[in-house]
């Protein structure tokens, strides 16, 4: 074993290719180039090692939603630890995580008032899996084990919750996964294979395809369906009109829960504290996770109704399932001060007040012939790119390698854009800033894309 050494700043990036395996990143690119090393952050701004100052428009990954450097959140956090760093919530209780249950029941919508913590999003969404298949069984339902997702949604990375994923390629190596996960057609209506003209139309097939599905596998086998309120991989795919009062129909009709995962979508990142109250529906199970403490501390949770959970409370029912981490002291107090900040400063309004704002001014780029369509809600927002907006016409696998990940994910960069250029699905640009964004923000995220795109355009 090697001797603890220092590491100065001049060597952070070397020593992060030798040591440090960055999630979801292709290690070999960083061989013979520095790696990008942010260390400090300020409002909606984070800064590198080298003093750069870049806007945050993904809100560090759809997580910062009260900004960086926010001390008090800070200061909380170092007072519990002093108080009581650890204990579990394994057959016991400790004052944040029961206060930060019931305001989280007090936030969420119906019945939904039983709070199962985890730390983070993907074993939020295993948990509910796992819940639907004993809540089934418990309900004397033994063969209710099958979920239903939609296509190119992302779920997490846990075995269960990348089965729930519908993202082929992300799959692949980790096959064979967990059996019983089947796919239905997402929201997007610009890719639309019919009614592309007429939103409630397609939100009524696209909910339909669900209840087919449903009757293929046989509704005596299917327990749960995972949906996002705004799709995030593909680009940001909010539902048409109409779309979750028929889910919340079919699901009711055949006994399966309805699970609105919301991982990315709760916490004002479209203007209410849980995005189901934003399209009229209540779920049976919330996911939820990054945004409920703005990123200072890992948390996330599963939120239930009261009727899901009223089996376990019976008898010597126990939900065998649990995390070392769940429900930490330092997070949930973190949890309970961010809480604080999203009332205190109105959160939640400031985006309602201003995404029409955003919109717009995103809106702008579709004179640019590389755009094909804009979308999203709240502060949440894809951008697709084209090569052709007559027929909508994508890239090619090479184009997406030279001109999305080549030129165009680089430069956002340099140019100080913090953000995400994906084609996990089509080529899209990801933005989802912190909370406190204005119409400065806007303005400057629009006028570094524009640049970007502009010189992209030349090279395809």
């Amino acid at each position: 074993m090697g001797n603890p050494i220092a590491v100065s700043t001049k060597d952070l990036s070397q020593s992060a290719y030798d040591h440090l395996w960055m999630h979801f990143t292709r290690m070999s690119s960083y061989e013979n180039a520095p790696v990008p090393t942010i260390v400090r952050g300020e409002g909606t701004y984070i800064y590198d090692d080298k003093g750069k100052k870049y806007l945050d428009g993904l809100a560090g990954l759809f997580v910062v939603q009260a900004g960086h450097g926010r001390q008090e959140l800070a200061e909380v956090a170092a007072k519990q630890a002093a108080e009581l760093a650890f204990f579990p919530i394994w057959s016991y209780a400790h004052p944040k995580a029961v206060e930060l249950a019931e305001r989280l029941a007090h936030y969420a919508p119906g019945d939904l008032n039983k709070v199962f913590f985890t730390t983070g999003g993907g074993e939020a969404v295993e948990t509910a899996w796992k819940l639907a298949k004993q809540y089934h069984k418990l309900n004397g339902n033994h063969t209710k084990y099958k979920v239903i997702s939609r296509a190119v949604a992302y779920h997490g990375t846990p075995q269960g919750a990348l089965s729930i994923t519908g993202l082929p390629a992300l799959k692949a190596p980790f096959e064979p996964l967990v059996p019983g996960a089947h796919k239905v057609p997402n929201t997007n209506i610009y890719r639309a294979p019919i009614h592309g003209d007429d939103p409630e139309a397609f939100g009524r097939w696209c909910a339909d395809q669900i209840e087919q599905e449903i009757l293929f596998e046989g509704p005596e086998t299917v327990a749960a369906v995972f949906l996002e309120p705004v799709q995030n991989a593909g680009g940001c795919f909010p539902p048409p009109p109409g779309y979750f009062q028929r889910v919340r129909e079919i699901c009711d009709q055949y006994d399966v829960l309805l699970v609105s995962d919301e991982v990315i979508c709760a916490f004002g990142r479209l203007g209410t504290m849980f995005a189901c109250d934003k399209f009229g529906y209540v779920p049976d199970i919330i996911t939820c996770a990054k945004g409920m403490t703005s990123g200072y501390s890992p948390i996330g949770a599963a939120i239930v109704s009261d009727r899901i959970a009223e089996p376990f409370y019976k008898g010597d029912n126990t939900f065998l399932h649990g995390y070392t981490f769940g429900g930490h002291p330092v997070s949930a107090a973190v949890g309970l001060a961010n809480l604080d900040i999203f009332e205190r400063e109105g959160l939640n309004q400031h985006v309602l007040d201003n995404e029409a704002n955003f919109l717009n001014t995103l809106q702008k780029l579709n004179d640019l012939p590389i755009v094909g369509d804009v979308r999203g809600n709240g502060f949440f927002y894809g951008i697709e790119l084209v090569k052709d907006k007559a027929t909508k016409e994508s890239f090619t696998d090479e184009e997406s390698e030279r001109i999305l990940y080549g030129y165009v994910s680089k430069k956002l960069f340099e140019y100080g854009l913090y953000c995400r250029a994906d084609d996990r699905g089509d080529p899209v640009i990801q933005l989802s800033p912190p909370l406190i964004s204005d119409q400065s923000t806007f303005d400057e995220i629009e006028g570094i894309i524009r640049q970007v795109l502009t010189e992209a355009w030349t090279k395809i």
